[in-house]
């Protein structure tokens, strides 16, 4: 079974709360005022904006779960300690492929804000990464079937 845990620094952890505090509230009771008055107005058929109502309504109940899931998820604290090893938290550097990449092994939400590139540690780079070191050497299978080398330069905490 895959661990399906998100790293997350503190800000993020409450700017993500804050978020679906709003949502789940007053959110939710904006959506809900809009598509009553759109109803009132007769023939639903029709009626682009009660159309359109319910599909911002679906759009931001799917954006109420994905963000429950995540706070349920979440392990909060600090980056890692920075003893090389690669774990959530992380920014890697690496040759992937043949050509340089920086990014961060974790969750979008945290580098929010900032230009990093992000890979889940749940995903085939991410995965094929936990736990190795620089100098180390992995190989990732990509979504087309080909083996992709990787070669980490650098390991070192996130910071925003």
């Amino acid at each position: 079974m895959t661990d399906t845990r998100a790293w997350l620094t503190q800000e993020a952890y409450d700017r993500l709360a804050e978020e679906y505090a709003f949502l789940v509230g007053e959110g939710r009771a904006t959506l809900a005022r809009q598509i009553d008055e759109c109803r009132r107005e007769g023939d639903l058929s029709e009626n682009g904006g009660y159309h359109a109502a319910r599909e911002e309504q679906a759009k931001q109940e799917g954006r109420i779960a994905q963000l429950r899931r995540t706070l349920d998820q979440a392990v909060v604290g600090e980056p890692p300690s920075g003893d090389g090893s690669i774990q959530p938290g992380m920014v890697v550097t690496a040759d992937v492929g043949g050509r340089s990449m920086r990014f961060l092994v974790g969750s979008r939400e945290v580098a929010e804000g900032t230009d990093i590139d992000v890979f889940s540690p749940n995903s085939p780079l991410g995965a094929a990464l936990l736990g190795k070191r620089p100098g180390d050497e992995a190989t990732y299978s990509a979504p087309n079937g080909r083996e992709i080398a990787v070669r980490i330069v650098e390991a070192e905490p996130f910071s925003a």
